[in-house]
């Protein structure tokens, strides 16, 4: 009977109306509309959907007593293994985990997991509830986390509730790493989620010191024999933006995401208060096919430009999250797929006047299985832009492994570890500086295992 019921539509704001604005795209369910999309789960005695979830949440139970109209336990429940449960119901890629997994996406559409648990987390934080604290015995035992993304968050939040005397170094001026400069507010609300979220650790008596960029502002050594830290988890991303090495890509104008995204996210550059500037161009060209490729396109878009995506390949292949291609076409964002930049066209004063290109067409399997794209001779033509932006990825800064004696790095500069565990003793790390760049929630799953891994080594 259950699944006979088609997935409740989420309310959103209006394509036209939200190309203009930096409000949230998404409007989330109400209480009789999560209920009713709680009534089509199955409740499987082996819910795939739990293996599928990188920090474990207990997804049917949390659903049933959102049925049952209970969202306190159910916040309680999601609570007990994630940290971060707003921003995971925003931004986490469900449709290739938990949702992915769902029985009913076998034959018809999964369970809106996200969604509901976007809800239980926005229902708590209305009516002022707080995750129960374990506030075990305090242990004593100070633990350092380097960075305050994601993983950073999730392993300072189970350490907390395990009694350790947590502080969090941050190199910005704001908590959150990419929460905080890589995501739009049109996706992830900074005072509305973010900041709220972060509250809640900090309600836990984490500590979060920020401007301190550890290798330059204090070492790793320093903070454990000088400052008395018995364990350190270093959770720093992976932050410097990749290019493309093509011609032309020195001119005025061109831009890494990174950029553009930390000027307009972390610094407001959209807001008329703020005094941070940023180019807003005529036309603007991204490269990439990720989220943040997505990201920059649609911020280019709100802040008044006509913006264009080229991709190498198909739109089959597109990395970015279904939703997020949905929303960039509603809001009137053109793809050109199957083609790739060669070129940056500049004019005589030195700035972007258009991108050269060329077609592509998908040759064999590469390593990673996805198809190669091979470029078609004779096939160039030009895009007209006075702006690029590239969205190609990014790699590890190596400054921490640089200033820290004894941490082994693999030829891409990410820390090796054996179950979190770096080559140096009482150093741990997780996340996208040990796995290359990822997902929020894959980042928070490995903040999760660290903090389990610390307090085995702190315990033996």
């Amino acid at each position: 009977m259950a699944n006979k019921i088609d997935r409740v539509p989420v309310r959103e704001q209006d394509p036209k109306v939200r190309a203009t604005n930096f409000e949230e795209v998404c409007y989330g369910y109400n209480a009789q509309e999560a209920q009713l999309e709680a009534s089509r789960c199955l409740g499987c005695k082996k819910p795939r959907c739990v293996d599928a979830c990188p920090v474990g949440i207990k997804i049917p139970a949390f659903i049933h007593q959102v049925l049952e109209g209970d969202f306190r336990a159910a916040f309680g429940t999601i609570s007990e293994d994630s940290s971060l449960p707003a921003i995971c119901g925003r931004v986490c890629p469900q449709e290739t985990q938990c949702e992915g997994s769902c029985i009913l996406g076998v034959k018809g559409q999964p369970v809106s997991i996200g969604k509901l648990e976007r809800f239980v987390a926005d229902y708590a934080r209305e009516q002022g509830e707080k995750a129960e604290d374990c506030h075990k015995q305090s242990s004593g035992a100070k633990v350092a986390i380097v960075g305050s993304g994601p993983a950073g968050l999730a392993c300072a939040s189970d350490l907390a509730k395990l009694g350790y005397d947590v502080t969090i170094f941050e190199s910005l001026h704001k908590a959150g790493g990419v929460l905080t400069y890589g995501i739009p507010e049109f996706r992830l609300p900074k005072k509305a989620v973010v900041e709220k979220e972060i509250q809640n650790l900090l309600d836990m008596g984490i500590k979060i010191e920020t401007d301190v960029f550890v290798g330059r502002t204090v070492t790793i050594d320093d903070l454990m024999d000088k400052e008395g830290f018995k364990a350190v988890f270093v959770g720093t991303g992976a932050g410097l933006p990749l290019f493309l090495g093509i011609p032309g890509e020195n001119l005025n104008g061109v831009f890494s995401a990174n950029e553009y995204l930390t000027r307009n996210n972390l610094m407001q550059a959209f807001s008329k208060d703020s005094d941070t500037p940023i180019f807003q161009a005529r036309k603007v060209c991204v490269v990439g096919g990720g989220n943040v490729a997505m990201d920059a396109a649609r911020t280019a878009l709100r802040l008044g430009s006509e913006v264009t995506i080229v991709y190498r390949r198909s739109e089959k292949e597109l990395p970015a999250r279904a939703e997020e291609v949905h929303h960039a076409k509603e809001e009137g964002i053109n793809f050109q797929l199957l083609t790739n930049p060669v070129e940056v066209l500049g004019d005589e004063n030195g700035w972007v006047r258009g991108i050269r290109c060329i077609r592509m067409e998908l040759g064999e399997p590469d390593e990673s299985g996805r198809r190669s794209p091979v470029p078609v001779e004779g096939s160039e033509f030009d895009i007209e832009a006075d702006a690029l932006i590239v969205a190609l990825g990014t790699k590890i800064n190596r400054l921490i492994a640089d200033t820290t004696p004894g941490l082994e790095t693999d030829r891409k500069g990410r820390l090796v570890t054996t179950e979190t565990a770096t080559s140096r003793k009482g150093v741990f790390a997780g996340g996208d500086v040990v796995t290359g760049a990822a997902t929020v929630i894959l980042a928070m799953g490995e903040g999760r295992k660290a903090a389990k891994a610390i307090h085995e080594y702190l315990k033996g």
